[in-house]
């Protein structure tokens, strides 16, 4: 019915998602305040009790003797002068004989570091490198962050538990068998080891060092766990399962899969794996929210967008892209504007790909594409956990737009944002940096809890040009308890119908003129079912302003821009930190 129609459009809930934050910078040489006193009392627990509570404290408890540790909320909890007042009146109790206000202390590891004598190591280009154009993991190491504590799992099609690289790090409570339904996560063997992904993967994030076998992994003193989920038929409870096993005991899931990478598919997770994934960003470690980490596909010969995979557009999940040994795009590479960074991978013919543990308790130096990038991510990211255990799923991801590097990687797509930071279609933020991702990430001050704020537009188009420029003025809330000023991810959400779905781009431009492209043309999506409630996400504003004109543009790239009207709904959602937390929020 809908053949010949051109371009007939409706747009439906343009939702603009805002996450919102302020920078902090403490210089390196000013003493840090924070919000804790050490207190002597004479008189025992209660009368502790009883100083704290008339002074706006918190008895944290004895710590030996009489002394006590208080702490004051409504004191900052990081600041570069003491707060005075609150001291005085303290030390006029005449119970309490002596206060300070703590400090921050810098304290350093005294660990003798050596690179590791694995076998394979100096084969770990991406490692370290004498151009150091690497993943700075020697930096974070050196440092004594080995992933220690941390416990990640792989979902996939299993790994070799016993593999004399794993074995020590295996960890049977981050594992289990969801296409077999046991606890065993064994890969099934066949002739053609089409089942070796997950354990290659396994083997990026916690190989063990310094052992004699293979290489080294990024993390090589996590636990490892893994899920064998892709063995088999997947449907949404196979996947919800997987994204919710054991959230409590497991800190960042790893994936590298999604919908077919090619180029005309538009799939994402379904009701179970949706609920999942807000489970674990509510609930996981304690609250904190679990770590999802995800390759961003394949489907660059296709000419396919990683925004058209539910997965990796997801604001839930931290999405990772490719670079080669040479600091270049693959060829497998798709670009989208809901990349947040990029680690190595395999290039061209003669570029080095990626060593690794394999099947049959073997090594390889052949792991490619974007399954062999989000695993060096989650082993970054396990570094950086262990640096700081009390980081959130969104702490995690400012950390890595402050600290992902775009020097020597090469796009014809980068630009300079709103705040002063590069940012491209095909490496989001550039190369994660370990050495820097755990040095932010020790004093990191969490975000706070997430607001909403949304306007509503509501217009009717006689006819519709081949572009279709929608703009939207936002207040961010401003003179109301929501109102804060910085961006985290943008999604617009749209129903949209159109002839050939692939003839379609579309692009957000920020109030500060950043241009996320939130859709390619994909010349094989022949598709007319266009788009349902698709949630397009971007994070090349992060940090800007949201107040100002938010402009949505649909653009018609078939030979001939057709013309027909156009009914036009949008609703633009935005969420936001509340202002008194965006201040304290973080470097």
């Amino acid at each position: 019915m809908r053949k010949g129609l051109g371009l007939v459009a409706l747009l439906h809930l343009w939702t603009v998602h805002v996450l919102l934050s302020v920078e902090l910078k403490w210089i390196d040489a000013a003493e840090v305040y924070t919000n804790a006193w050490a207190v002597q009392i004479n008189g025992g627990p209660e009368e502790a009790d009883r100083i704290a509570r008339e002074h706006g404290f918190i008895n944290l408890g004895n710590v030996f003797g009489d002394y006590y540790h208080f702490r004051h909320h409504a004191v900052e909890r990081r600041a570069l002068s003491c707060h005075r007042a609150t001291h005085i009146r303290l030390q006029k109790e005449p119970q309490v004989l002596w206060a300070e206000q703590q400090v921050v202390k810098k304290r350093r590891k005294r660990d003798v570091y050596e690179d590791p004598t694995d076998p394979d190591f100096p084969k770990q280009w991406y490692l370290s490198a004498p151009t150091h154009q690497d993943l700075n993991t020697k930096i974070a190491w050196a440092q004594g962050y080995t992933g220690r504590g941390v416990v990640v799992t792989i979902l996939d099609d299993g790994i070799e538990k016993d593999h004399p690289d794993l074995i020590n790090n295996y960890d049977p409570e981050a594992s289990y068998d969801v296409n077999d339904g046991d606890a065993d996560p064994q890969p099934r063997y066949t002739q053609r080891n089409e089942n070796r992904h997950g354990t290659r993967c396994a083997g990026e994030v916690a190989a063990a060092a310094s052992n004699g076998v293979c290489g080294v992994g990024v993390a090589y003193n996590a636990k490892i766990g893994g899920v064998r989920m892709l063995d088999g038929e997947v449907t949404d409870v196979v996947e919800a399962h997987s994204l919710s096993l054991n959230r409590q005991h497991i800190h960042i899931y790893s994936a590298s899969w999604g919908p077919e990478d090619d180029g005309k598919s538009l799939d994402g997770p379904a009701k179970l794996a949706k609920e999942a994934f807000l489970e674990g960003i509510t609930k996981g470690r304690s609250g904190l929210g679990s770590i999802f980490v995800w390759a961003s596909g394949n489907g660059g010969r296709e000419q396919d967008s990683c925004n058209c995979d539910g997965y990796t557009n997801s604001i839930y999940t931290l999405s990772i892209s490719s670079t080669t040994q040479s600091g270049n795009v693959p060829w497998y590479s798709e670009p989208c504007s809901s990349t947040l960074a990029t680690t190595f991978s395999s290039g061209n013919p003669g570029e080095k790909q990626i060593v690794t543990t394999d099947l049959r308790q073997k090594c390889t130096d052949s792991h490619t594409g974007t399954s062999a990038s989000a695993p060096l991510a989650a082993g970054i990211i396990a570094l950086a956990l262990e640096a700081n255990m009390n980081l959130t799923w969104r702490d995690m991801q400012h950390l890595v737009v402050r600290t992902s590097r775009p020097q020597h990687l090469s796009a014809g797509d980068w630009k300079t944002n709103g705040v002063g930071r590069r940012v491209s279609h095909s490496y989001g933020y550039g190369l994660l940096d370990a050495g820097s991702m755990v040095a932010l990430a020790q004093n990191w001050t969490a975000v706070g809890p997430q607001h909403q704020c949304v306007h509503t537009i509501h217009t009717t188009l006689t006819t519709l040009p081949s572009r279709l420029s929608n703009p939207k003025n936002v207040d961010a809330c401003w003179g109301r308890p929501e109102y804060v000023s910085s961006v985290e991810h943008v999604q617009a959400r749209l129903t949209l119908s159109h002839n050939q779905r692939g003839k379609l781009a579309i692009h957000l431009i920020s109030p500060l003129g950043t241009r996320s492209t939130l859709l390619f043309p994909r010349p094989n999506d022949f598709s007319s079912e266009g788009f349902n409630d698709w949630a397009f996400m971007s994070t090349h504003s992060w940090d800007e302003d949201p107040q100002g004109e938010w402009t949505l543009e649909i653009e018609n790239v078939a030979p001939n821009g057709d013309i027909s009207s156009v009914h036009l709904f949008v609703s633009l959602r935005v969420q936001f930190l509340p202002a008194k937390e965006a201040l304290r929020a973080g470097v």
